[in-house]
């Protein structure tokens, strides 16, 4: 069977980048080395190098225990997503109208 591959945006993969940069310069910032961080989050050398290159294919998990071992910034992921307004004001466009008010004394 066939590996299938996912096409990654450019816009995309610009970010991808940005963000591994920004690991990268959070780990330099606590006076860190690879190995130290590879160990702590429980990867190879190898796959923090792709992190902080951005790497599309590693792993969303691996991002997050390098964030993780980087004291505890993986919360920071509790952040994607979360205003979603082009989401709301859609689901807003699908409720329902109510057609007459409800009963007095409910």
């Amino acid at each position: 069977m066939a590996k299938k591959t996912v096409v990654i945006m450019p816009q995309t993969r610009d970010i991808l980048v940005q963000m591994g940069e920004q690991i990268r310069l959070a780990r330099l910032r606590r006076k860190l080395t690879l190995e130290l961080v590879a160990e702590r989050a429980g990867i190879s050398l190898a796959t923090l190098a792709s992190i902080e290159k951005g790497t599309p294919t590693v792993s969303i998990g691996a991002y997050a225990a390098v964030l993780h071992a980087l004291n505890n910034m993986d919360s920071d992921l509790l952040l994607v997503a979360k205003d979603d307004e082009l989401g709301r004001k859609l689901q807003d466009l699908g409720l329902p109208a109510r057609k007459r008010a409800p009963k007095k004394g409910w």
